[in-house]
């Protein structure tokens, strides 16, 4: 089920003032023709409040409800994609992550990294048979977060692509964090992982970074003790699919799943700002 309101009786996927205040001066400016400059767009905050409720609810694009107010879902899936197209999504999710940094909530003394599988039902780039879904076609993301389970970086594959191979890409996504004064943060200390990355050849690449690898050994007994740091993933990747549109990949353009993924990122960031730990 889909949370209906937030604790103060504010629905989920309506923008409050100060998330909006976070995005609003990273919106592309569009100027108007001076002659013949046509019926105004929609406004920019209503417009996302539509693309949050698809967000949230998984709701086809067709059927998002016009009594809201949000505007045409194709109204919604061109600003999500051309707002993507000019990095707003990352760039939220970076201002968030330092702001978490600046009120002392970021902890990258240690990451972990995992990753969840979904099904594909359109297919699309970055789509493969999944080995756990007999052989339907699916995705994955693959997830690096903070030692609170704030996350850091997603990537999108296949579902046939083996978690390992997406562990130097997560390191190298990670940005560069600001937030205090001196050279901003990028790499963590430590770095923890199941045993689906455990390969030596990926350790000493993870090793280059200056971090230390954590990782549990094929063959060997279950209760390594590395779940006591690895939690922060899963709990992570629970949090992300709580948003019922990244619960199945519904998009066959991977650049809009990924907005999608970005985006939810970034709520997530906010809600741990207005509630730190």
């Amino acid at each position: 089920m889909v949370a209906t309101e937030t604790r103060g009786g504010r629905k989920p996927w309506e923008v409050d003032d100060g998330l909006w205040e976070r995005i609003e001066p990273v919106l592309p400016v569009i100027e108007r023709r001076f002659r013949y400059p046509g019926r105004g767009g929609l406004d920019d905050r209503r417009v996302l409040c539509g693309i949050l409720f698809v967000l949230y609810t998984g709701i086809p694009w067709r059927y998002l409800p016009q009594e809201r107010g949000f505007g045409s879902g194709m109204t919604c899936w061109r600003r999500l994609r051309e707002w993507n197209e000019a990095g707003v999504w990352q760039r939220l999710h970076e201002m968030l992550l330092a702001e978490l940094r600046a009120a002392g909530v970021l902890d990258l003394s240690r990451a972990s990294v995992d990753s969840s599988h979904l099904r594909a039902m359109k297919g699309g780039a970055a789509t493969g048979p999944s080995p756990v879904d007999r052989g339907k076609t699916g995705s994955k993301h693959h997830v690096i977060v903070d030692a609170h389970g704030i996350p850091l970086a997603i990537t999108l594959t296949g579902g046939n692509r083996n978690d390992v191979t997406q562990l130097i890409p997560l390191i190298r996504a990670v940005p560069p964090i600001r937030g205090e004064r001196g050279q901003p943060l990028r790499p963590p200390k430590h770095l923890y992982a199941d045993r689906s990355y455990d390969h030596e050849s990926y350790r000493d690449q993870v090793r280059r970074f200056e971090i230390t690898p954590h990782i549990a050994r094929r063959g060997t007994e279950h209760g390594s003790g590395l779940g006591v740091h690895r939690w922060a993933v899963e709990g992570a990747i629970a949090l992300l699919h709580w948003f019922r549109r990244l619960r199945i990949r519904w998009e066959m353009r991977d650049d809009i799943h990924r907005a999608f993924i970005t985006l939810g990122c970034a709520v997530i960031c906010w809600r741990r700002l207005r509630t730190p730990l």
